[in-house]
């Protein structure tokens, strides 16, 4: 593959992982205005934020069963389209229930983008598997600072404060993107032949210890992620510092870019090595105690360590996956993975939020998050090179 080919593959793979969260991470900077017009309660505010992340989990399943049958490619660009319009349609409440029903099928179909990703990167990128998995992870993680990050200082000022518009305006880009990698191998893109050996298999590898063992360590860092961002409202509040809800937004996923930038220069040193994963588990633990009983710059910092954390670690487990599995097993080893790791991300989030209105204590949200960063470190330092 000559360079231009390769260039116009890591384009087409970090287009694609734009739409892994942005429709996900615009809910909290626009949780205040939907708030406001619809008038939702705590819990169906922070459930805009963990729908999504329990059909991440949910439909891992289903999203192997449809690229076994449809390839990964077909299924992509499928799940693409149903972002975009399931994004859209959430502008469309009221009634409420149009809003979390949209908000669920976004949800499922980026739990098909997730395991097809990896099975494209080993037909697209044969020779530079590391590169072509950083750069998809860089685009997701570009688009949660694109949407966590700025909505709020960039985007509502431009549309009026109209949060309906935002969710229009975000979505769009979805179509012509889906067009393109549909269309790619116009671009000159080629896929990998893969031997017909059989049926592709789809069941995700459950009876594997390791599935279990990167699948949790991949939920401490997603609960973390999602968690924080879900309830950083509630805590700033606690704190008297609710206005300063923008500036942890910004600097929180402004960090999540950091990290994954920096991945793409040393994802070729660091995937597949356990030092990274056990030091990164070891961050995402001391990052939540420190934003919850941090104040000031300390909280800041903390919020910092955080965030690089959470976006490195889950590049080096989700990065683990082509380089372990072949192309054929590659998407049910990442859907039995997502499957494990996102469960825990809507539940161990959703446990706090409960603790934390039995206590009236917002500080409660993250106590959870804590006790799963600290298995994470466990799971860590029993992993093999």
């Amino acid at each position: 593959m000559n360079l231009r080919h390769r260039l116009v593959v890591l384009v087409l793979l970090w287009l694609a992982g734009l739409y892994l969260r942005a429709p996900v991470l615009l809910a909290p900077p626009l949780a205040p205005y939907i708030d406001g017009d619809l008038g939702l309660n705590q819990t169906l505010i922070g459930a805009l934020t963990t729908i999504p992340v329990l059909m991440l989990s949910l439909g891992a399943l289903p999203g192997a069963i449809a690229i076994a049958r449809l390839g990964p490619l077909v299924a992509l660009v499928c799940s693409i389209l149903i972002v975009g319009l399931a994004s859209m349609g959430r502008a469309l409440a009221p009634p409420v229930w149009l809003l979390f029903v949209n908000t669920t099928l976004l949800g499922l179909a980026i739990a098909v983008m997730q395991p097809a990703l990896p099975a494209l990167v080993l037909r697209w990128c044969p020779g530079f598997v590391a590169l072509g998995s950083a750069v998809y992870m860089n685009g997701m993680l570009m688009s949660e600072f694109l949407a966590g990050g700025l909505t709020l200082p960039l985007l509502m000022p431009l549309i009026g404060d109209d949060w309906r518009l935002a969710l229009v305006v975000c979505s769009l880009p979805a179509f012509p993107i889906a067009s393109l990698v549909y269309f790619s191998r116009y671009l000159g893109v080629r896929q990998q032949v893969v031997e017909a050996t059989g049926p592709r298999p789809w069941k995700p590898p459950l009876k594997d210890p390791g599935t279990w063992r990167l699948g949790t360590i991949l939920g401490a860092a997603s609960a973390s992620f999602f968690g924080a961002n879900a309830y950083f409202s509630s805590l700033l509040d606690a704190k008297g510092e609710l206005d300063q809800l923008a500036t942890y937004l910004f600097v929180f996923n402004g960090t999540q870019l950091l990290g994954s930038v920096s991945m793409l220069l040393l994802a070729g040193y660091l995937v597949g090595r356990r030092e990274p994963v056990i030091a990164m588990a070891w961050c995402v633990l001391l990052g939540l105690v420190g934003v919850v009983l941090g104040e000031g710059l300390v909280a800041l910092a903390a919020l910092v360590v955080l965030g690089l954390a959470t976006c490195t670690q889950l590049i080096l487990i989700v990065a683990m996956v082509p380089q372990i599995a072949t192309e054929r097993d590659a998407a049910p080893l990442a859907a039995g993975m997502f499957m494990v790791g996102y469960l825990l991300g809507f539940v161990v989030p959703l446990a706090g939020g409960l603790g934390a209105d039995l206590t009236s204590d917002p500080r409660v949200t993250f106590v959870p998050l804590m006790l799963l960063a600290a298995i994470g470190i466990f799971l860590a330092h029993r992993m093999v090179d």
